[in-house]
């Protein structure tokens, strides 16, 4: 009985164990010193200046032309100013504005007590102590002035917040196409095309919005619908590949790579084309993305809520509505059945075929709503988009223990299959690993769990009693 508990324990959680270890591996490997820029360094540097300088200061803010270091050097200001401390200027350039700033300051006899900054800051060579003794015996009123930085402190670099929400929201767009080939495999099917798909939606979307939908200055109605139609011509493209499986008995395999190449020529065509179309036919055009220019359309996949980047939240909102469609409704059940035994849930009175073309269609369906995250995160259809991304998406649904043989998987072990795919990933790319070197990884993983499957099954459990019955 303990030995059946065991086996069932490391077949429904041996993913989140793998995700575990990885994550606990990443970060022993990045432990290291970390040099916090954050709002939340901005502001407790700021009180680390008030209670060394005190309330009637004079701090000079001194940061990079960096998204980031705004938001460090906006809370830092916002909390000096708070206590009444006057920030004389906020600086963001590089170390010959800084020490020209300090030498017209210093001109005008104006006091600076300190200087609020990062570690990449005070690395300038006006900030050093040595320029800062020279440039205090040349004007006085700079003589006492004080270099601040946020407080280091050890930490993993992998387990910094950043970290964690880039490796997640880099890979939200292939966690959403594996949900649709969650239910694909489940049925016991495979669908090669979703790359190319996500392609094709981007590509179609961005020339929607840029010929009907008002361009730059769409409305959002007008590009909901531009995006639901680039998502409807996945539907359709899913729809097709699952009539091919079901009335015309090709194998999922054959359809699904034949629609891969083909959608793959389409989105390049689509790209060309518009491209030769835009400057009148005069020039032959080429596969470059297609620029949207939309701050709205910009929203659903460069924007931020509550601090967590927008594809996070759009991915767990579809994770949650999967989950509650595979364990909660007759549709759930259906697909496990035609996954198991086609023939019995056929003579049960289960719809297979409509149950098959159905799955076929979500995954086009989320593949497309990929497409759509991808070109409003790039601002544009790109017709090279989502290349490889079948093998990733493919690794990721078995990694997370669905059975290729169909019939057995969980939504839950498809998430954490994804971020394992996920930190592989972003653990590849910190060891500067190449993205062509990574395939090799990608195709062993995928490997590897097809064996493990095959080991759980009960022709494989023994394998020296196989080898046994073949002599």
């Amino acid at each position: 009985m303990g030995r059946f508990w065991n086996r069932r324990l490391l077949s429904d959680y041996g993913s989140v164990l793998i995700l575990l270890l990885l994550c606990a591996y990443y970060s022993w490997a990045t432990l290291s010193v970390q040099h916090p820029i954050s709002p939340t360094a901005g502001r407790e540097l700021a009180d680390q200046i008030i209670a060394t300088s005190g309330p009637a200061a004079n701090v000079l803010i001194v940061i990079r032309n960096t998204e980031q270091d705004k938001a460090f050097a906006g809370a830092a200001a916002e909390q000096l100013t708070k206590a009444g401390v006057h920030v004389l200027e906020t600086l963001g350039g590089d170390p010959a504005i800084v020490r020209q700033t300090l030498q017209r300051l210093g001109s005008s006899n104006t006091r600076v007590d300190a200087i609020a900054t990062h570690q990449p800051g005070s690395a300038w060579g006006p900030l050093r102590e040595e320029s800062l003794k020279a440039i205090g015996k040349e004007y006085p009123s700079l003589a006492q002035v004080q270099v601040f930085t946020p407080r280091s402190y050890v930490w993993p670099a992998f387990l910094t917040r950043e970290n964690l929400l880039n490796v997640v929201n880099q890979n939200a767009d292939v966690a959403i196409i594996a949900i649709g080939m969650s239910l694909v495999i489940i049925t016991a099917g495979i669908d090669l095309s979703v790359g190319s798909l996500l392609a094709v939606s981007g590509v179609l979307t961005a020339i929607a919005i840029q010929q009907w939908g008002g361009g730059a200055q769409a409305s959002v109605p007008m590009l909901i619908f531009c995006s639901l139609c680039g998502i409807g011509a996945c539907a359709l493209c899913g729809v097709f590949n699952g009539a091919m499986v079901t009335f015309f008995r090709v194998p999922a395999f054959v359809v699904t790579l034949a629609m891969m190449m083909v959608a793959r020529g389409l989105a390049l065509i689509a790209a060309v084309q518009y491209q030769k179309f835009l400057s009148g036919g005069t020039t032959e055009g080429t596969p470059e993305a297609i620029k949207i220019g939309s701050p709205a359309f910009s929203w659903l996949g460069g924007g931020v809520t509550a601090g967590v980047p927008n594809p996070i939240w759009l991915m767990l909102v579809l994770y949650f509505a999967a989950y509650i469609v595979m364990s909660r409704t007759t549709l759930g059940r259906y697909i496990y059945a035609v996954g198991g035994n086609p023939e019995a849930a056929r003579l049960s009175g289960v719809p297979v075929k409509g149950v098959l073309i159905l799955v076929y269609a979500i995954s086009g369906a989320m593949a497309g709503l990929a497409g759509i995250v991808d070109s409003s995160r790039f601002d544009g259809g790109r017709p090279n988009a989502g290349e490889s991304y079948e093998l990733q998406v493919i690794a990721a649904v078995v990694v997370g223990g669905t059975s290729l043989a169909g019939g057995e998987g969980r939504i839950f072990g498809t998430l954490v299959g994804a971020m394992i795919i996920a930190v592989i990933q972003n653990g590849l790319n910190m060891a500067g690993v190449k993205s062509y070197e990574q395939k090799v990884v990608f195709g062993l993983l995928i490997l590897g769990a097809v064996m493990l499957d095959q080991l759980k099954s009960s022709q494989f459990r023994n394998p020296l009693r196989l080898l046994w019955r073949t002599k």
